[in-house]
């Protein structure tokens, strides 16, 4: 079958102590096959770790790199044994476009905690566990993508859908464990930083009911905060704000990207509540005090994006709350400008490029 000729812009090759800057580049598609929809790529978020994967932060990148996993876009083909979509369908694209559908993760739904031998494949830079064959995936920052039909996700029509892209990523990544950790309306909930995940998180907790307050390094985004649903903010610097709030919730999402100490928050939880890391996949600054942990029978966890079935969830939920990630529309030009202004924080909340910026590059 003849391949599909596709714009795109990634990392060629990691440059050594300097980020990896994306440029124009030409891939190619494969033809859907029979379970298989092509999709024209309309807009596609910009998430922290596109930063991290293009920069090699942790050390499986294999280039070039085309990142993008927050697709959003519409049905131009379908192949011979799709059921569920039809051409012209709007329809999203998220972290993971296949899994080996046989283990025990996948057979229950959850495929991102595939056991398979190389996991789930990621919707770009290939398998989640490099197996030494150097398969790769390309992403979203591109004109087309062909995905398994049973990795596509219908985009309900009461989204904006310039803004939906993020809820792929963003939205089911915070999602996923306050739906796991069964958040009940009058639970307290505290979310700490408030960017691209935490914003999405903030409104969700808020949607399911609960007490939600939001944990910041400065009282910058205060006003943001309660603008999204916030009751209250707190200054993890002041010490005598965050001793107050010792033993204070029920469950603690924490959507920090980079490595931090997660010692000053684990104080933050009730007896049987849960702290769940979900922003950052590395080491702590610090060892965990497990003494903190054990006196009160708290709970340290991780949580990984979410399941297919969860990603349709929090899409359709977004829909029925009116709940949308707060983006910053750009053109493909301008994504190196958008990953520095990521590196500086200087992003409310989360960037999504207009991929018609790259179908009109000639």
């Amino acid at each position: 079958m003849e391949a599909i000729k596709t714009k795109a812009y990634g990392a060629k090759a990691s440059l050594i102590d300097s980020l990896s800057r994306l440029s124009r580049m030409d891939i190619e598609r494969s033809a859907p096959q029979a379970d298989e929809v092509q999709i024209d790529v309309l807009y596609c978020g910009v998430c922290h770790s596109d930063l991290h994967q293009v920069k090699n932060d942790w050390g499986n990148t294999i280039y070039p790199c085309v990142p993008g996993h927050e697709i959003v876009g519409r049905v131009v083909q379908v192949g011979s044994a799709v059921r569920t979509f039809n051409e012209g369908d709007l329809v999203g694209v998220g972290c993971m476009v296949d899994s080996c559908g046989q283990c025990h993760s996948c057979q229950e739904g959850t495929e991102q905690y595939c056991e398979g031998p190389v996991g789930w494949t990621a919707t770009y830079n290939g398998y989640m566990k490099p197996d030494g064959s150097g398969y790769n995936t390309f992403g979203g920052y591109s004109t087309t993508i062909v995905v398994k039909e049973s990795f596509v996700l219908r985009i309900p029509e009461a989204l904006d859908i310039k803004a939906a892209a993020p809820i792929l990523c963003a939205g089911v990544t915070t999602y996923s464990p306050l739906k796991h950790w069964n958040t009940q309306p009058g639970d307290k909930v505290a979310v700490v930083g408030l960017g691209g995940l935490g914003h999405m998180a903030v409104q969700l907790a808020k949607a399911m009911g609960a007490e939600v307050t939001v944990i910041s390094h400065t009282g910058d985004k205060k006003a943001d905060a309660e603008a999204l649903g916030a009751q209250t903010v707190i200054v993890s610097t002041d010490k005598e704000a965050m001793k107050a709030s010792e033993l204070a919730f029920d469950l603690i999402l924490i959507t920090i990207p980079d490595a931090f100490d997660i010692n000053p928050y684990v104080k933050l939880v009730k007896r049987d509540g849960a702290l769940v890391v979900v922003g950052m996949l590395g080491k702590f600054k610090s060892a965990s005090n497990n003494m903190e942990v054990a006196f009160h029978r708290r709970t340290l966890s991780g949580s990984l994006i979410g399941s297919i079935q969860e990603t349709q969830e929090v899409l359709d939920f977004c829909a029925e709350h009116a709940i949308a990630p707060d983006i910053e529309l750009i053109p493909i030009q301008d994504v190196n400008k958008a990953y520095d202004r990521m590196l500086d924080n200087d992003v409310r909340f989360r960037f999504v490029i207009d991929m018609q910026t790259l179908k009109d590059e000639n």
